[in-house]
């Protein structure tokens, strides 16, 4: 999902990806890869250096917004710093702009980890082991978080939150009433808990994929699932970084087995037809009527705020989850599919701005926003307390628990693909296009420099 996109349906957040790769930071002073702070190559913008203000560009608004500063206004007193926040919903593309121009922000919080790579390429931003501390940092944060941003061996931008997109959400009162328990195999969960479900009248699945331009995001989100399932984080990261063609044999073979749910009719309400023409936000609201119409909905944990309204009010009682399965025969770990917002550092030469990095992406900050809902802190170490609910906490404790966490995919992916032919294909996909014909057109959009 393209940043814009994302900042209309991550109202949680999200949690990152790539498998850890073992040790610390590998080459801290690497010969290419844009040099690094006080190597030169590096754009010097943002405020004017030991002036006490740090400019910060992110593409949340609204409440986003005023949760995000309550959440830094501890600091600016203690710190005597200014930070000023500019909210822009065309992050991605106001961000080029202002490098481009030389107007960079001090720090930019990236929505996609494609975006800082390219300018971690351009030797635009400061690599992150010149102002944190790569093994204090990493032992706190979730298993895989800053392999998001390596680039040539340095890392560029650390997490400041998460959100977790691998959950299976129930109607927790019908889903008990009738008898029925969390699938422990995703196997389990698309044969006997599906069939539990038909007979007790229902759909099993409740999907929705409408969302105006991004129509399609939803069905690409299934797809990295299963990749990752059934092939494990080695075989995910060799896909969206394109070390093998989107086509490969396995890619269509996860198509395939999403079929099973998508294609197959009874099991989604409404059947292929449902799911292009209901709204994303509007899928689970029919899993809450009595009886539910249907009952198992994948989607990550940002959708709480597209709850009804009763039920949001009362999410405890009324909505049950579970982590999405691991595929019987596949991936042996535990394994969580995500996304985030990265912190950056443009102006490396400014310590008023490295102070706030430090603040940032450390498990001291966010308490107002995480009281508040909708924020998730990418640190094993946050305190839960500051959760206002228990099923936020179960999400945090299934992030805390997991052995490797990857990235969503499609923001990894070239625009073109990720935001683009990904989307517009698995809406072809789903009204009959064949797996093969799917992943094909996919592989032939691929940029090819």
């Amino acid at each position: 999902m393209n940043g814009m996109r994302k900042r209309v349906v991550l109202a949680g957040g999200v949690v990152i990806a790539m498998t850890a790769l073992a040790g610390c930071l590998q080459n801290p002073n690497p010969t290419g890869g844009g040099g690094g702070a006080g190597l030169g190559g590096f754009v010097d913008g943002g405020s004017a250096d030991g002036d006490k203000k740090v400019t910060i560009l992110g593409a949340f608004g609204g409440d986003e917004e005023k949760r995000f500063n309550a959440s830094l206004a501890e600091f600016e007193q203690t710190s005597g710093i200014d930070i000023q926040y500019t909210a822009d919903q065309d992050f991605t593309t106001t961000v080029k702009q202002k490098v481009s121009s030389g107007d960079t922000p001090d720090i930019g919080l990236f929505p996609q980890p494609g975006g800082l790579i390219e300018f971690a390429a351009q030797g635009k931003v400061q690599p992150i082991d010149t102002y944190l501390d790569y093994d204090k940092l990493d032992s706190t944060l979730l298993p895989g978080l800053l392999d998001a941003t390596r680039y040539k061996g340095r890392v560029y931008g650390a997490p400041m939150r998460n959100a977790v997109k691998s959950l299976i959400w129930y109607p927790k009162k019908a889903f008990d009433a009738a008898g029925l328990k969390p699938a422990t195999t995703w196997q389990e969960m698309v044969g006997p808990l599906s069939q539990q479900i038909k007979g007790k009248g229902a759909a099993p699945w409740c999907m929705g994929w409408e969302s105006d331009q991004a129509t399609g995001w939803v069905g690409t989100d299934w797809i990295e699932e299963l990749v990752l399932k059934m092939y494990g984080p080695d075989v995910y990261q060799d896909w969206i970084y394109h070390r093998i063609p989107f086509n490969d044999a396995r890619i269509v073979k996860a198509f395939d087995e999403f079929a099973k749910i998508a294609k197959t009719p009874g099991q989604v309400l409404g059947d292929t037809k449902g799911i292009t023409a209901t709204p994303f936000g509007e899928a689970m609201t029919p899993a809450f009527t009595n009886p539910p119409a249907c009952m198992l909905m994948k989607m990550g944990s940002f959708y709480a705020g597209f709850l009804p309204k009763t039920i949001a009010a009362n999410i405890d009682s009324e909505v049950g989850l579970f982590t999405a399965p691991e595929f019987e025969g596949g991936f042996s770990g535990t394994s969580l599919l995500g996304g985030g917002d990265l912190a950056a550092l443009f102006n490396g030469n400014d310590d008023d701005a490295k102070k706030v990095m430090q603040f940032l992406t450390s498990d001291k900050f966010g308490g107002p926003w995480a009281k508040a809902g909708g924020w998730m802190s990418p640190h094993k170490t946050f305190d839960v307390a500051n959760y206002p609910d228990q099923l936020t906490k179960t999400v945090a404790a299934m992030a805390n628990e997991a052995d490797t966490i990857v990235f969503d995919g499609s923001d990894v992916m070239p625009k073109a693909v990720g935001s683009g032919t990904f989307w517009t294909e698995m809406v072809k996909w789903v009204n009959g296009q064949s797996s093969q014909a799917t992943a094909d057109s996919i592989e032939a959009t691929w940029p090819k420099s």
